[in-house]
């Protein structure tokens, strides 16, 4: 059986090898292989489609952006034994709630502004000292029927009273407002609500023995 030899050459810029048969015409065979290059950085990378993906946001996310700050809402009513129009007047007198609402400490209408008012709240709960003031604006309202406000500065909230006649003698009172849970009652956010809640009916009752005991004196 006939073998053959293959001899190697190499040269920087090529590389060449010789294939000899031993036979009697002793053919050879030479080829030269074209220099090797080094293959590119561009070649170890899978080109992508621009857009194929998309970078992570909270804005793009599924779920929606909440703000930081949390609102509450709260109404309450009750049906009072004295006409619209005279509850509808006491109510107007700001500076008397605190006769009635447990929480309201103070309230002074502004001088030069008689639709602002500076609001004060102290009160004790959650073992804390609660206190926090805002500066309050009238909205324009429907006489005898509907006061509402909104604050300008301070702890933010809005609200409304509205007073439907029952008879000659007697309405009800709807007491609803909106206020934003302070930062430093958010630990007790859950337990807000029912106990203001429970402090607007306390303000409530007192307002309807308030506003009795007002009307009998006349």
């Amino acid at each position: 059986m006939s073998s053959a030899a293959i001899s190697f050459i190499s040269s920087p810029n090529s590389l060449g090898f010789t294939h000899v048969f031993p036979t009697k015409t002793n053919p050879t065979f030479s080829c030269r292989v074209p220099p090797l290059k080094p293959p590119s950085l561009s070649s170890f990378f899978i080109r992508i489609p621009y857009g194929s993906f998309k970078k992570s946001s909270f804005y793009t996310s599924s779920k929606p952006f909440s703000p930081v700050m949390k609102w509450q809402d709260c109404t309450v009513q009750m049906e009072i034994d004295v006409p619209a129009s005279v509850a509808y007047n006491l109510y107007s007198d700001r500076e008397a709630i605190p006769n009635w609402m447990p929480f309201v400490s103070s309230v002074k209408v502004l001088e030069d502004k008689p639709d602002l008012s500076r609001w004060f709240v102290k009160y004790e709960a959650f073992g804390r000292n609660i206190e926090y003031s805002w500066l309050a604006k009238n909205l324009q309202p429907i006489p005898n029927q509907k006061i509402h406000w909104r604050s300008l500065e301070g702890l933010g909230n809005r609200g409304s009273v509205r007073f439907y006649p029952k008879g000659p003698s007697s309405c009800l009172v709807d007491l609803s407002i909106s206020y934003e849970v302070p930062q430093l009652l958010v630990p007790v956010a859950s337990l807000l609500q029912p106990f203001m809640e429970n402090l607007l009916k306390q303000g409530m009752d007192r307002f309807a023995k308030f506003a009795k005991s007002s009307s009998s004196a006349r």
